[in-house]
């Protein structure tokens, strides 16, 4: 069974709360994670694009077989603003992504005392993150063509290129904005093994289109 998610805004105050755009909370210690290109001509890195957090307790009815922790934050990043109509100084096409271009991050302790909302923000100051989106979830099928957790990818051509591979997360076009060409989705892919042992660092991402 997989994992849809739903998106609203709302007033709510979703610090270390499962969401959608916004800012991540996270360790002080910890570090945002940034991809290495051009900027202007030169060497320089230029941050990945905080997607969602999700706070594995709001999955865990969703998922009795086990597959997701069901404790800590789950963090999705990737090279994606072209996407969600910004300029950008990366560029990731259709097919597989390299290294680098995306990351998965766990924590498995949630602490609300410590964590910190990690803010981006421009020359003015002003903050680069659309407004977070509420996320709430319910079971639907394992090959649905939503934005999802778990299950397997729709499209054909990503399940044949990644054979035995879980969909970890499945952001369909039209998702908050972004837009996958014509009709595109991301999948962010593991092994069940690696998932099983917590090893987020072997994710795959696959970008289809029609």
């Amino acid at each position: 069974m997989a994992i849809k998610i739903n998106l609203a805004q709302t007033g709510k105050d979703l610090f270390c709360s499962s969401k959608w755009w916004g800012d991540p909370e996270m360790a002080p210690d910890a570090s945002y994670p940034v991809v290495k290109c051009e900027i202007d001509g030169e060497d320089g890195e230029y941050p990945l694009t905080f997607i969602c957090q999700i706070n594995c307790e709001d999955i865990a009815p969703y998922d009795p077989e086990g597959l997701l922790p069901h404790e800590g934050m789950l963090y999705f990043f990737a090279a994606l603003d072209e996407y969600a109509g910004y300029d950008s100084p990366v560029h990731n096409g259709i097919g597989p992504w390299e290294k680098g271009q995306f990351k998965v991050k766990y924590v498995k302790h949630v602490n609300f005392e410590t964590f910190e909302s990690c803010i981006l923000v421009d020359d003015d100051d002003q903050p680069l993150t659309e407004p977070a989106l509420e996320m709430t979830f319910e079971p639907c099928d394992d090959s649905s063509d939503s934005t999802k957790l778990l299950g397997v990818p729709f499209f054909e051509e990503v399940r044949s290129a990644s054979p035995g591979l879980v969909n970890l997360l499945q952001i369909d076009s039209g998702t908050a904005g972004l837009q996958f060409f014509d009709e595109g989705q991301l999948n962010f892919l593991i092994d069940p093994k690696a998932l099983a042992e917590g090893k987020f660092s072997t994710v795959k991402v696959y970008l289809c289109s029609l």
